[in-house]
């Protein structure tokens, strides 16, 4: 959906100086022990709501930011750089706002996307199954017409914000006819019939909730139903492009944090008499990493120029997305190495970097998945 202004520079540059104050004086201080707690941060995104971002690249129309997602993914960096959870978070916010605001009716935006963009709720993005993660046509929830309502039965798996979301933009079939059958419903998270099972126990970002969501006769006002019968297939993958310049702007937010901290380290540990840094196996090392993570960012932010002009950017997200999260995997593995011995340990938040870095290359589609899209792409043009 295209943005209704773009901010100018000194704008653009105090939302993110904003975004920068928050992460560093509210959640970075918090995120070791929610992670070490795995406890979610709920109070955390209720003051990003009360910041104005979390709608930051939706229309002011309907109670968003209205800025270029070219701004929105730096915030979403600078969020990331202090807590992976809470970035990761905002993207998925953002994504599950995406199927109202750029496929639903005026009435249906008038009514709820304002609430959703507003602050106080949280979203989750309900399409991936046992048996339907890569394969989107392949999902088999049911939504069956039943007056004026539909009947919802099935499971979602690895639903980030699982249980603790207060709407779920949910893909369902409602007709056997493959992709051409699935539609997309906007569904409340105190729907009857809807529950979570026991949140996934995971290596890392353990303070996100991911849970599965099943559905048990899950009654939704069809009303609900965004874009129509059958266009949830189209919904979904046109969210997904987005959503993975979210993804690639988190990694580069977590590879800065790792980056950053591996610096510090490297001047101030003494070998042989000298501050490591000086070394010159040390000091290759990190300028690989930074040159890794300044270019998946350059990479992010040309893919979200792209998109803010309004030109085809699908190619390009999935490449931001691949290069991103790559180099978030190298870069927290060697910040593992600078640190040696103590970057093991958890007194150092290395560590904890490297175990969240590996789920980025994995939702939103696998790295392997983006390089068939880009390959795809390639034959297409």
């Amino acid at each position: 959906m295209p943005v209704e202004r773009l901010l100018p520079d000194t704008e653009a540059e105090d939302l993110i100086a904003l975004a920068r104050d928050i992460a560093t004086n509210e959640l970075k201080p918090l995120a070791a022990e929610y992670e070490e707690k795995e406890r979610f941060p709920r109070d955390q995104f209720r003051l990003l709501g009360r910041s104005g971002l979390l709608g930051l690249p939706y229309p002011e129309r309907w109670g968003g930011g209205g800025v270029s997602y070219e701004v929105y993914l730096q915030v979403l960096e600078e969020i990331s750089a202090a807590w992976l959870t809470i970035g990761v978070g905002l993207s998925v916010h953002t994504m599950s706002c995406y199927a109202l605001a750029t496929f639903g009716d005026d009435a249906q935006r008038n009514e709820w996307l304002p609430d959703m963009l507003g602050g106080d709720l949280l979203g989750a993005y309900a399409l991936s199954e046992t048996n339907a993660g890569s394969d989107a046509a392949a999902l088999a929830t049911r939504a069956v017409p039943d007056g004026s309502d539909y009947v919802i039965n099935g499971t979602k798996a690895w639903i980030t914000h699982g249980g603790e979301a207060d709407f779920y933009t949910t893909m369902v079939r409602t007709s056997p006819d493959g992709g051409r059958g699935i539609s997309c419903l906007l569904v409340p998270g105190a729907t009857q019939g809807l529950s979570a099972s026991s949140p996934e126990r995971k290596m890392g970002m353990t303070g996100s909730t991911t849970a599965q969501m099943i559905f048990d006769r899950a009654r939704v006002p069809a009303t609900r139903l965004i874009g129509g019968e059958g266009a949830g297939l189209k919904i979904a993958l046109t969210s997904l492009d987005s959503g993975r310049l979210g993804i690639a702007a988190c990694s580069v937010g977590l590879a800065q944090a790792a980056l950053d901290e591996s610096v510090r380290y490297a001047k101030q540990r003494t070998q042989f008499g000298r501050a490591i840094i000086e070394f010159q196996g040390m000091e290759f090392l990190l300028a690989d990493m930074a040159a890794a993570v300044e270019s998946a960012r350059a990479t992010y932010l040309e893919a979200a120029r792209r998109r803010d002009r309004g030109l085809p950017f699908k190619r390009q997200a999935s490449i931001a997305k691949l290069v991103a999260t790559d180099a978030a995997m190298k870069v927290t593995t060697d910040a593992v190495q600078v640190l040696g011995g103590a970057g093991y340990t958890k007194d150092f938040p290395v560590e904890r970097y490297m175990r969240e870095a590996k789920v980025p290359q994995i939702f939103e589609g696998t790295n392997q998945i983006q390089r068939m899209v880009i390959a795809r792409e390639l034959r297409n043009t």
